[in-house]
């Protein structure tokens, strides 16, 4: 029954005004929740002015702070329980992507994921998965759930940045080589950047890392359709 679950959150955008021609989906880390992201898209909105920004709270509530949200739990699990629940967080979050695209009739090439810590780890996990590539993934201080079984399941080879404090304490900063190396294997374009003395946190450096990022990605995308007609 959790997979027909659906998500909600708060949006912003487009800063033009009008109908939206990219899709960005913001992914809380765990124990906050949807608008902690959503402050992210006034800074990317000049960058992006056609894009809407989509930041769904998790679909659990965090075993750990009372008011928060998680994707998934950690306490007192071992790995395959964890992947468990990340493939029942995957669920709801791909029918939360695909209801949003068919309400605005675009499809996974005017879309992007951005993630943050266990939101990371849900981009990761869900966008190589999906069927169609999206038009980027943009993650900050997360890893890469499950990297032994990603050769036998990608469906899909967006462009990833992967940006990731060298002083975090709590997802070590050898999990960006660790997931470098797996999403390079499967032929997953990545750029990765290690941001000095940084903890756990989204600095002024990443942020434009990640908005240009995103601005490349969705123009690319367009000059690929363009040059197909």
């Amino acid at each position: 029954m959790a997979a027909l679950m659906s998500l909600s959150g708060p949006s912003y955008g487009p800063a033009a005004g009008g109908t939206p021609r990219q899709l960005v989906f913001l992914l809380h880390g765990y124990g906050s929740d949807g608008h902690d992201l959503l402050g992210l898209a006034p800074h990317w909105a000049q960058l992006l002015p056609h894009a809407e920004f989509l930041s769904p709270n998790a679909p659990f509530p965090c075993e750990m702070a009372p008011y928060g949200r998680q994707w998934f739990g950690f306490e007192g699990r071992d790995a395959s329980m964890i992947l468990g629940e990340v493939q029942t967080a995957a669920a709801i979050l791909n029918g939360f992507v695909d209801e949003q695209l068919a309400k605005r009739r675009l499809d996974e090439s005017s879309a992007a994921f951005v993630g943050f810590s266990q939101g990371t780890m849900m981009s990761l996990y869900v966008g190589p998965r999906r069927s169609k590539p999206l038009a980027g993934i943009v993650g900050y201080s997360g890893r890469l759930i499950a990297p032994e079984l990603l050769p036998k399941e990608i469906k899909s080879r967006p462009r990833v940045l992967l940006v990731h404090g060298d002083a975090d304490p709590v997802v070590p900063f050898s999990s960006l080589r660790e997931a470098v190396n797996m999403l390079e294997l499967v032929g997953i374009e990545v750029t990765a950047e290690r941001r000095p003395r940084l903890a756990h946190a989204i600095d002024e450096e990443g942020l434009e890392l990640g908005g240009n990022f995103l601005a490349g990605a969705f123009a690319s995308v367009e000059t690929g359709l363009a040059n197909s007609r």
